[in-house]
């Protein structure tokens, strides 16, 4: 039988006997790095409900199955343009692709767009460019919160780069896609370092997808670095099948008059954790986090979001909806620490959610830490099910108890649709958050982008003219 103290020895025994290949292109600064972290991580062990911040969220399941870790990319016979088409229409994006934990790639690793953008392979990036990673890498993921950021630094050897110089705007749309197509359960570390210069300005949308039903397992860490005046809108897109775990931790550092604009949108996983930290580091900087899941079954998704206002005037809004059925289970911890020079912050968080039966279960903790006294913060988080009155209002316009409902669900979550900017995005996700309501989207065999019935798009079935 594996167990949790199984799973610990054996990354410890295959880190020690994969040194040559974990460390092959890390200059002598990341190994030191990793060997502190493995240290680390032996230390912390994997997170256990014994923490606070993972009391609702229980691992021991996912830890005890067994896993296998890839210590080479395996690209050869990887079909790139079927397995990481996008046909959303109208929705043109620059694709970079992570495959089974790899950086897969037609031409180069690593490239250079005219305009000085640099977009590939994070362990390329090692090699090619050290001075600009060892300048941010591991500056902002925090390895010392729990043993996986630990494990994560110890021993991922790819990942996404992107590096957008002063004054440049990215004006295609970069996706990260991230694909598990594997016949055995694979325990993926991936590492992501995006570094938006001076008045620079991107959007990325980051996915996660699975083309299989086994029960992988991906620890990621993304870290970004925004200069003075840079903005960044970051997409996180969760659709995978209901064996998968994911933890996602991404740290976000602003400066002086930065804007970030940051969605955590889980549409279907086993066990799915947004663990999102955001650092308001310069006066003027501003921060939007919002999120949106949609659970049933035994899905369970758990946003950890914690906002950093270390300086004054700085401004940053949290809104996080939930729906979910059957034996799902959700938990939100949303903690805002204005730091004793941070006058003038203004801060609002927000959590909501819909249960739809008494098996759902949800913890909402929105917090608040404040040491600066001219501020204005505010906090909320509701629980309830569908507004009986607002169902019988429907319904008295001749439109079904089930339409009815589904139309009071679509409106609680397009309050966080509603702010996505890219249409051709927002379109998408629109049409899979009615299908996903509906219980016609499992989970999708493609990017999280397009589904089986790509060619016809859902429309609720409802007589307007009786509204």
């Amino acid at each position: 039988m594996i167990t949790e103290a199984t799973l610990k020895n054996k990354v410890t025994d295959l880190y020690k006997e994969n040194k040559d290949r974990i460390f092959s292109n890390d200059p002598p600064e990341i190994r030191k790095l990793r060997e502190d972290a493995f240290n680390r991580f032996l230390q912390l062990d994997f997170p256990t409900t014994r923490l606070e911040s993972w009391k609702n969220t229980d691992l021991r399941k996912v830890l005890e199955k067994d896993y296998s870790i890839m210590f080479e990319p395996e690209n050869g016979n990887v079909d790139l343009d079927r397995i990481f088409r996008c046909e959303v229409p109208d929705f043109d994006t620059h694709i970079i692709s992570m495959y089974n934990g790899w950086y897969a790639y037609r031409d180069k690793p690593l490239i250079k767009l005219q305009n000085g953008t640099i977009i590939g392979s994070f362990g390329q990036a090692m090699k090619e460019y050290p001075d600009l990673v060892k300048k941010h890498y591991n500056q902002i993921a925090k390895t010392d919160i729990n043993g996986l950021n630990a494990l994560n630094t110890a021993y991922a050897q790819d990942g996404i780069f992107i590096y957008v110089p002063d004054g440049v705007e990215t004006y295609k749309t970069i996706q990260m896609v991230n694909i598990l197509d594997r016949d055995d359960n694979l325990f993926v570390q991936n590492r992501n370092l995006v570094i938006l210069g001076k008045n620079s300005k991107m959007t990325l949308v980051h996915c996660d997808d699975s083309h299989n039903q086994h029960a992988s397992f991906t620890n990621t860490i993304t870290e970004v670095f925004m200069d003075e005046g840079a903005d960044l809108k970051y997409y996180k897109l969760q659709n995978l099948n209901n064996d998968t775990s994911l933890v996602n931790s991404a740290f976000f550092h602003q400066e002086k008059d930065s804007n970030l604009a940051t969605f955590a949108i889980s549409l279907n996983g086993g066990l799915i954790r947004n663990d999102i930290h955001a650092r308001l580091n310069g006066e003027g900087s501003h921060a939007d986090v919002m999120g949106l899941y949609l659970l049933d079954k035994d899905q369970h998704v758990d946003n950890q979001v914690h906002v950093t206002h270390a300086v004054p005037n700085c401004t940053s809004n949290e809104l996080f909806k939930g729906i979910l059925d059957d034996h799902s289970s959700g938990v939100f911890n949303g903690h805002i620490l204005v730091e004793k020079d941070a006058q003038h912050t203004n801060a609002f968080q927000t959590n909501r959610n819909i249960l739809l039966n008494d098996k759902a279960m949800v913890h909402s903790k929105p917090f608040l830490e404040i040491y600066a006294d001219d501020v204005k913060c505010s906090h909320g988080a509701t629980v309830g099910q569908i507004d009986n009155e607002a169902l019988f209002y429907i319904k008295s316009r001749g439109i079904s108890e089930y339409n009815a409902k589904l139309l009071l669900m679509y409106a609680f979550a397009a309050e966080v649709i509603n702010e996505i900017s890219i249409q051709p995005l927002k379109d998408r996700i629109d049409d899979l958050v009615k299908k996903r309501l509906r219980g016609e989207l499992a989970v999708c065999d493609q990017c999280v982008l397009h589904c089986k019935n790509q060619e016809q798009a859902y429309e609720f079935k409802i007589d307007m003219s009786k509204i």
